[in-house]
């Protein structure tokens, strides 16, 4: 089969969904990825593993009705062109556009089925994310419009469903599967003796406020009075035209004021990891599952995020991790001083998040659920290369909300 993807930035490709395209290719099928910029890395590991690229100008962030459109008939001519057998679109601009292209193609003879990669609801649905209610029935609108006719559409949490019926975004008849996230890499991110002489904290993400780098900072201010050998990190990109983001000048004001290290982007986060007692997502965005969070599981690290959608999925209180409330920097420093007082906690905390991933998030899995519900694995009896030992039969499902009765 060929399979087309359309995405919203070319290092998403090979840093969230390589083992996927990989997956595909591995499987038999043919494998076009596109992507808004350009990305000799990314276009150098793609065409490594047998993946076609293709750029499709998009503004990622601005809400230019021109520009969309021509994102639109961008995505048309490459439907028209291709002839794909599946249009696969991940983040929220692929998905509206996708979608709504891959239909409009489809009525001049180029039959796609289109299947949608849910990550999270996005910004504009964040909490407190400063987007008026009209743009939200808006955004809300076009999501319908792009996932009517969607074979599956694919969710990280359980609670995106609900928000997305309420949103008036599909309907109890429609397909969506639930599941566990990206998935994450066992062999890339293997586990690690965590740092336990001084407790370090590391946070991973965009630098965005709504991603909680704000409350990390207070936080960060308050667990030094009492514990202050206590170390703070974070690691992400800037977001120069992000309205919620964070530039780099600012991040080295930061930084300054609150003695707190800032590592603006890098493309291998494993060495933050490693040298982490503990991982910290204090978002408030509309998140999915984070991968970060996996990744920090992955690792055998303990995580502190919000009691959030999708941030919330992957811990088991007081197992591996805490949860707290989000914009809260006082609750999440007393999550932080509970490890800061008790350091063996680090260590078996990390113990279980590294049982939650092998059990239920390795990518290997999960790939098989999503190419089997997409009908991409090879025919029963052959070992697909997308997953753990044994045949496509055995797959679990993923978890469909859909049924006759609902």
């Amino acid at each position: 089969m060929k399979v087309l993807v359309f995405s919203s930035l070319a290092y998403s490709l090979i840093n969230f969904r390589g083992d996927l395209l990989r997956a595909m290719v591995d499987n038999g099928h043919t494998v076009i990825a596109c992507a808004p910029d350009r990305d000799e890395d990314t276009e150098s590991k793609l065409a490594a593993m047998g993946v076609q690229f293709r750029i499709t100008p998009m503004q990622r962030t601005g809400t230019n009705i021109l520009s969309d459109l021509g994102l639109v008939f961008d995505y048309i001519r490459q439907v028209l062109r291709e002839r794909p057998d599946i249009v696969l679109a991940y983040t929220q601009k692929p998905i509206i556009y996708g979608g709504v292209a891959t239909r409009i193609a489809g009525l001049v003879g180029a039959k796609s089925r289109f299947f949608a990669l849910m990550s999270g609801l996005g910004q504009v649905f964040s909490m407190d994310g400063g987007y008026s209610n009209r743009l939200q029935a808006v955004v809300a609108r076009l999501y319908r419009a792009a996932l009517a006719r969607a074979q599956a559409t694919f969710v990280f949490n359980a609670d995106d469903r609900d928000d997305m019926i309420e949103l008036g975004i599909v309907d109890r008849k429609q397909k969506v599967i639930q599941v566990p996230g990206s998935g994450v890499s066992l062999d890339r991110f293997p586990a690690c003796p965590p740092v336990i002489r001084s407790i370090r904290f590391l946070m991973i993400g965009r630098l965005m406020r709504n991603k909680g780098i704000m409350e990390f900072l207070e936080a960060s201010r308050i667990v030094r009075r009492k514990y202050p050998a206590c170390e703070f990190q974070i690691v992400g990109r800037c977001e120069d035209e992000n309205p919620a983001g964070i530039s780099r000048r600012e991040s080295e004001k930061l930084a300054a004021e609150y003695n707190v290290e800032f590592v603006p982007g890098t493309n291998d986060v494993r060495p933050y990891l490693a040298a982490c007692s503990v991982f910290v997502l204090p978002s408030y965005y509309r998140e999915g599952l984070p991968r970060t969070i996996l990744e920090a599981l992955a690792s055998a690290r303990p995580v502190i995020t919000t009691d959030l959608p999708g941030c919330r999925d992957a811990i088991e209180v007081d197992v591996n991790g805490f949860l707290v409330r989000p914009r809260d920097a006082g609750d999440l420093a007393t999550a932080m001083m509970r490890f800061a007082a008790e350091p063996g906690l680090v260590e078996e905390m990390g113990e279980a998040s590294l049982k939650v991933a092998r059990e239920t998030y390795d990518v290997h899995k999960v790939n098989r659920q999503l190419l089997g519900e997409m009908g991409l694995l090879r025919i029963v009896g052959e070992r697909a290369s997308a997953g753990v030992h044994g045949s496509p039969e055995h797959v679990p499902p993923g978890h469909s909300f859909a049924s006759p009765g609902d």
